[in-house]
């Protein structure tokens, strides 16, 4: 929000102090969200956001017109940091040679699309599915199965790769995947209650390895059974 803190400062005259506290209470609200599409537009409720957290801290008159400058250009500088770093597109680049791939995202479906469209990785994926476009979202195993079905492969071929345990790990879990992959880039500990991943990554790089290293599972079982039936 830096952007935001330097006009607040220059443009409105706030201090520097009181910029910066506006801007981590909008980043307290946005991780407590939780909203009624058929009720408000994702763009009122964020307006509304910067609108309280201005009123919160500088008190006085409810400024709106601030508040949507101060989202519509918090919004624009985040759009532009979305990028795909390029030795991620050259990874997904090979995987898709040999596997599907396909991008399933929580989320309000006008912000998920505008990022999607920000970082430009459409052409990296076979299909992109976004939560609030569905009846339900992860870590329910009916968006999972929607997308099983649009790659026309069973839930077992698939292997489900996210950061959160919430929702992707134990959605990848509930849909009876073939495997899930927990994406742990601060490699913290996870709490003892949460759903286990079969694997664990630092880096999403480490993804090739990981797949060759279940290949390699599947081939040594196939072997296994085939030697089983063959003395019988």
């Amino acid at each position: 929000p830096l952007k935001v803190i330097n006009a607040l400062q220059s443009k409105h005259h706030y201090g520097e102090g009181e910029a910066r506290v506006i801007c981590d209470k909008v980043q307290a609200k946005l991780l407590k969200e939780c909203r009624d599409p058929a009720k408000m537009c994702i763009t009122d409720l964020r307006i509304s956001h910067w609108e309280e957290a201005i009123q919160e801290t500088i008190g006085g008159e409810v400024n709106r017109n601030l508040a949507a400058e101060c989202y519509f250009l918090w919004k624009t500088t985040r759009l532009q940091h979305l990028t795909l770093a390029e030795d991620t597109r050259g990874m997904l680049t090979e995987l898709r040679k040999g596997v599907r791939l396909l991008l399933l995202t929580n989320g309000d479906k006008q912000t998920q699309r505008e990022k999607i469209e920000a970082c430009a990785c459409q052409p990296y994926f076979d299909a992109i599915v976004v939560g609030g476009e569905q009846k339900e979202e992860k870590p329910a195993p009916s968006i999972f199965h929607y997308c099983c079905d649009l790659l026309g492969v069973q839930p077992a071929e698939c292997v489900m790769v996210g950061d959160s345990l919430d929702t992707d790990i134990q959605g990848g879990l509930n849909a009876g995947l073939k495997a899930t992959v927990w994406l742990n880039k601060a490699m913290t500990a996870p709490v003892d209650t949460s759903p286990v991943p079969h694997y664990i990554i630092s880096s999403v790089l480490d993804l090739p390895a990981v797949l060759q290293k279940m290949e390699r599972k599947i081939n040594a079982k196939l072997g296994t059974d085939h030697m089983a039936s063959s003395h019988e």
